[in-house]
Formats: C-alpha cells, structure tokens, sequence
C-alpha cells in the first residue's frame, strides 16, 4: 500500500525512508484487526504491548496449581480477545488434563479459582456461580455504584466473590497468584517462546507445550533431586564427586584442615535463583502486516 501511495506521489523507486515518511504523513491512520491482516500468518491478531507499540500476537494462558507451581493448562488464543471471553477454553482445558489424572473439580468439592481484575465481569461470576470453580477473581475499583436491574443472581454471585477474595484465604491465594502464576510466563516467554516464527495457532500451541513440559519437569525434578535444570544437576555432581574424592584425601593425611562435611555443605552458585517477578506483555510476537483487500 505505501509503494502505491508513492508512486502516486511522483516517487517510481522509494527507500525505505520514503516510505515511513509517506507512513507518518497519512491521514485516517489506525491500526485494526478488521482493516489489516498478516501476509504470513492470517491467524496472527494485532496487539497492544506495554511500550505503546503494536505487534502481531498471540496470547498464552496458564492455568497453574497454586500448591506446586505446574502448569495444569496452557492455552494460546487470538491476541484480538480479551480476559473473559478465553477464561472459559482454558478452564475447559484445565478440567480435562486434571480429569485425566483423576483430579477432576466437582460440584460438591470446588477447585479456587484465583485471578486477576481482567477475568472480573457480572456474566463470568454468574456462569461460574454455584459450579466446579469456586471464584477469587480480583475486583477493579468502581467509581460509582453498581446498578443491578433486577439481576439478582449477578448481584449474589459478584457479592459472594468479593467476600471469598477479602477474606484471610482470599488474600494469601491472591499474594501466591502474583508470585507463581507471573513467575510461569517468566520462565516460558523469557526462555525462547517471546518472539516465534512459526505459523498458525495450532503450530504455535504445539511448541509452547513443548515449554510449559520442559518448566513443568524443571518443579518434578527439583522435587525429586533437588535441582531444577540439567545445568544445575550436572554442576552438584561434580560437587558431589570433589567430596568423595576429598573424603579418600582426607582419611590419607592428618594435615587437612578442611573436613568433607564442610565441602558437602558449600553451597552452589553455578544457577541463578528462578526470578519471581516478571513484567511482561503476555503476547507471543509474530509475523508482518498487508492491508486487507
């Protein structure tokens, strides 16, 4: 479009800086899903990130057991979508991996369901009212007063939310929230899953998987052996093995200050500790812009 642009203008051959020139003199410019599409990945929706920029995007969805950090599901939707229309598919998702293990929510035993302000709305706290998900979903500030209209459920339902997340419970879930659920994207998108060239949704829910698998056997092996990455298991064994090996010198010289159990004890600082805070945009990053015909 901005080469057509430039030659209608009188320029037969633009550069690169005649055509941003061209760019950021056009009137009516937006950016919308509805007006523009990607020439390499049609299922690729424009986003919004933190910075300001736009980019073509996916977005990735956890849901995480707050008592052991894993990953139950891992859902990429339509970046163009918000918080509360996929809140239901991952729940889905999450259902069913946890069926699978014989954890499945019931009716009569809830799973907590904890979440940030973005899941908070009247039709998602109705529908999940009363059901296998017992909800904490932080509630954004108001202001003014809310205005039911006779919708009695929708009232009960956001009232009943509000109590569970001021309670004491409510309040510890939403401090572990902030610090597993955040610490899970960090570990997936900062470790190769940020920027994708892969093409198609499906494609790139396959490899993020492949992620969520590698983050979820790094808390499985950290609770079996202790350590959370190969690097790191590799780097106590050769700890492991200076110790027998000074134990053996050890028990051939009286000279030696330094006892076994003071070697054993050192600690290692070949890994650095998982971060805990993370700010991210929550987008996978991919492909480029065409005007739609």
């Amino acid at each position: 479009m901005l080469k057509r642009m430039a030659t209608e203008s009188g320029i037969e051959t633009p550069s690169a800086d005649d055509l941003v020139r061209i760019d950021r003199a056009r009137k009516g410019k937006k950016l919308s899903n509805a007006d523009w599409v990607s020439g390499t990945d049609p299922e690729a929706m424009i986003a919004k990130m933190k910075d300001g920029t736009t980019r073509l995007a996916y977005k990735p969805e956890h849901a995480v057991d707050l008592d052991t950090g894993a990953v139950v599901a891992a859902e990429i939707h339509p970046a163009d979508e918000g918080d509360t229309t996929t809140l239901p598919g991952t729940l889905e998702a999450a259902a069913a991996n946890l069926a699978s293990v014989d954890r499945a929510p019931a009716t009569a035993e809830p799973a907590e369901l904890v979440a940030d302000k973005g899941y908070h709305s009247r039709a998602v706290l109705k529908d999940l009212d009363g059901g296998v998900w017992k909800t904490r979903i932080a509630e954004p500030q108001r202001k003014s007063f809310s205005r039911w209209h006779g919708d009695t459920e929708a009232r009960d339902a956001v009232y009943a939310n509000r109590n569970r997340l001021r309670s004491a419970v409510g309040k510890a879930a939403m401090r572990k929230r902030a610090e597993i659920v955040e610490r899970s994207f960090a570990h997936t998108l900062e470790r190769g899953m940020r920027r994708t060239w892969l093409r198609g949704r499906e494609n790139v829910h396959k490899r993020y998987l492949i992620h969520v698998a590698g983050h979820n056997l790094g808390i499985l092996m950290r609770h079996l052996i202790g350590v959370g990455t190969p690097r790191e298991a590799a780097a106590r064994g050769r700890v492991l093995l200076f110790v027998v090996h000074s134990e053996r010198f050890w028990r051939c010289s009286s000279s030696l200050s330094l006892t076994p159990t003071a070697v054993a004890t050192s600690p290692s600082s070949s890994s650095p500790s998982p971060p805990t805070r993370h700010d991210h945009n929550g987008y996978i990053v991919n492909g480029l812009l065409r005007k739609c015909s």
